[in-house]
């Protein structure tokens, strides 16, 4: 026995998947094909290539046009996409995937091995992916096409997390990597989706339309063949009051990105559906940097996670409709998520102040804030003005608040352009930057917690303690997941609660709401995040 075979079996996991339909697939009604769609979102993407954007709320509208081998179950397991089916060698080291027949990218081009290759070795290529050449890609030491219908990705080691990353990668034609929209995306760089990219008007609209030769949807979608709708367009309404109001007043179709307040306009109303879902992957955190400013000294980050009530915060920003977190990855990453973190630590005023009384932040300036050697204690927050969503400007402000009130410590918010952003991320010289991200199988912990110069390609608190090494290193190196748990469950504890690189803030979640004529609308089993315009309909 030289391999561990998973023959991913089409027609037994499509008889599985009819009962995975989401609430707002359920109906007494056929499906129906034709009409259009409008749909307000939140967030204009920076760039239209899948592969180089890091914005999870823009993988909503990419979905339509890129696929991936393999799509993922709700329990995290794998069903055929573009992929039959896959073998890992014995010694785990090799991964070879066996490819559907008959699937063709919506520029003519065949989707082959020798495609599928052409976008794993293009994405190693630094000058093409950046920091994305520093993570699981950058494993691969060989990359084999036997035949037309088969691809194989040899690595230097044994690395569980590669399976998730290498199922899930969005594939292009190869024409697009010669093509001058790379970078940017576009409709010259086709995918193999149920829709194709039409038109994009930055700030305005980007419009998708019907492929008439689709006929590879995966295993567990809500069916196979072409999509339903002929057109679907996603206006860029960055307001949630402005999308509930488009959709209140029929501007739209459907929204996502429900602020608290408006969550109620809703529920049980018949007028609409509304459902909403928690993502996987790391959750909005405040990350401390641990190499420049004040956050060097541990005990003044701990003082800034004592001096601020999560809890309350977000009752207050939210009207108690986001879920508070605790941990370096979400609850529902339930291979990895060790829950015993949860009220390991929390706010405490008096603890806090005692904290920076020891290190030295005795002083008081006139404004009421702590000073040390004339020097007030400012913690400086970054954030990229393109990712400010979901009301976290409001949030920072909030935490702003009570670093004050309850510790004296000047939070400054600082929103920067992209380039400043990318700018003061390079040089480490920030307090803090506040991110969330959706990557699963542990990849996201990496790209956190691994020092900057071994793949920690967003690790914004900058730590390179030696244990934070030695533990992902083992951890990606077995495949056995009860070991698995138990080193991201020390990581996990020694870095929220004993050396407080971040505080986490929020399980990041999707909310959509659509008119009730509107029907199949849902989220991706694993990640949950809002699946694609395939399965959707109009009952109208």
């Amino acid at each position: 026995m030289h391999s561990r075979r998973h023959a991913l079996t089409l027609s037994a996991v499509l008889i599985a998947a009819t009962a995975l339909c989401s609430p707002g697939f359920a109906s007494d009604r056929k499906p129906v094909s034709g009409g259009k769609l409008s749909w307000g979102v939140e967030t204009d993407p920076a760039t239209l290539n899948p592969q180089l954007n890091g914005q999870d709320k823009t993988k909503l509208l990419l979905r339509n046009a890129y696929e991936s081998l393999l799509a993922r179950t709700a329990d995290g397991g794998y069903v055929p996409w573009l992929a039959t089916g896959y073998e890992i060698s014995q010694d785990g080291r090799t991964y070879t995937f066996k490819l559907r027949d008959s699937v063709k990218f919506t520029d003519g081009q065949p989707f082959n091995a020798a495609a599928v290759a052409t976008n794993f070795t293009r994405l190693k290529d630094a000058s093409y992916s950046g920091s994305a050449s520093a993570g699981p890609v950058a494993r691969i030491v060989e990359v084999e096409t036997p035949d037309e219908r088969t691809v194989s990705f040899t690595l230097d080691r044994i690395y569980a997390p590669f399976l998730d990353f290498a199922a899930g990668l969005e594939l292009l034609s190869p024409g697009a990597y010669s093509s001058s929209q790379l970078k940017s995306g576009g409709p010259e760089i086709a995918g193999t989706g149920p829709f194709i990219l039409k038109r994009y008007a930055k700030g305005q609209e980007i419009r998708f339309v019907k492929n008439p030769d689709y006929n590879w949807a995966p295993a567990n979608a809500g069916h196979q063949g072409r999509a339903y709708l002929d057109e679907v367009t996603y206006r860029f309404l960055p307001e949630s009051s402005v999308r509930t109001g488009a959709l209140t007043s029929g501007q739209v179709d459907v929204t996502e990105g429900i602020s608290g307040n408006d969550a109620g306009l809703f529920k049980g109303n018949p007028d609409f559906t509304y459902q909403t879902a928690l993502n996987t992957g790391t959750p909005y955190s405040l990350f401390l940097n641990v190499t420049w400013g004040p956050t060097q000294d541990v005990r003044v980050r701990k003082a800034l996670v004592a001096a601020i009530d999560v809890d309350g915060v977000l009752k207050s920003v939210y009207r108690g409709e986001r879920t508070r977190a605790w941990g370096i990855t979400s609850p529902i990453d339930t291979q990895f998520y060790d829950k015993s973190i949860e009220k390991a630590y929390g706010a405490d005023p008096k603890r806090a102040n005692q904290l920076l009384d020891e290190a030295g932040w005795t002083g008081r300036d006139p404004q009421g804030f702590r000073t040390k050697d004339g020097k007030r204690l400012t913690i400086e927050v970054v954030q990229a003005q393109a990712t400010v969503r979901d009301q976290r400007d409001v949030l920072l402000q909030a935490l702003q608040a009570q670093a004050r009130q309850n510790a004296g410590i000047d939070l400054a918010i600082v929103f920067v352009d992209a380039g400043t952003y990318t700018e003061r991320r390079k040089t480490g010289q920030f307090g803090s930057i506040a991110n969330s991200n959706t990557p699963t199988d542990a990849i996201d912990i990496e790209y956190h917690y691994l020092p900057v110069d071994q793949g920690g390609s967003i690790n914004y608190s900058r730590a390179a303690a030696p244990e934070l090494s030695q533990w992902l290193t083992e951890a990606a190196g077995t495949l056995d997941a009860k070991k698995r748990f138990e080193l991201y469950s020390r990581l996990q504890r020694f870095a929220i609660v004993e050396q407080a690189y971040a505080l986490p803030l929020y399980e990041p979640e999707d909310q959509v709401a659509a008119s009730s004529s509107v029907k199949g609308i849902s989220f991706r089993p694993f990640k949950q995040m809002p699946e694609s315009a395939y399965d959707i309909w109009r009952s109208e």
